[in-house]
């Protein structure tokens, strides 16, 4: 049922009498443990789950769902109490990339659109990728089982990369972090 509003941002409900179109753009934030114990790649607990069961687990959010993800992170446990590093960023600086970045995508569409909204094919004309940026992405396409949607969307999320360091171009660092990320 998430389908048709991901794709889209709008919902619609047919009944008899009325069909019904609503704005329904929005941001989904979704959550998993890596196994049914919860506990694989635990530094602090034995996981018991065999690796069937895992991919049973894991099989539960459906690929074409799956596809939909644009950031896919595996996050590992923190130690409470432990010094910050110093290459921690402040929120008041990732504020201000978004900020510059949101601006700058405006100004490269001609209007308040971001990335993740725009047709592939504005995204293609105004940050084309290079020869050798293609052909790395047409090579890890089929040894991560990647469907064109989800090729896309790393492509989406290496340009909102550049866009966050104040890059003209998609860059290859921001494509290679992208595909980390998916």
């Amino acid at each position: 049922m998430l389908r048709q509003p991901f794709e889209s941002g709008k919902i619609t409900i047919s009944r008899t009498h009325a069909i019904l179109t609503y704005p329904a753009t929005f941001i989904l934030l979704a959550a998993m443990n890596p196994c049914p114990c919860g506990y694989a790649d635990s530094n602090t607990h034995y996981c018991t789950c065999t690796p069937s069961q895992v991919q049973n687990y894991q099989n539960k959010i459906s690929g074409p769902l799956r596809d939909r993800f644009d950031i896919r992170l595996t996050i590992k446990p923190v130690t409470l109490g432990r010094e910050i590093s110093k290459e921690e960023i402040s929120s008041f600086v990732v504020k201000s990339r978004v900020e510059a970045a949101r601006i700058r995508q405006y100004e490269r569409y001609g209007k308040e659109i971001c990335n993740s909204r725009v047709s592939y094919d504005i995204l293609q004309k105004t940050s084309p990728l290079t020869k050798e940026q293609q052909k790395k992405i047409h090579q890890l396409s089929p040894k991560k089982d990647w469907s064109n949607r989800t090729q896309i969307k790393v492509i989406r999320l290496a340009r909102t990369i550049s866009d966050l360091e104040g890059k003209t171009a998609i860059t290859d660092q921001s494509i290679w972090e992208a595909v980390n990320l998916h």
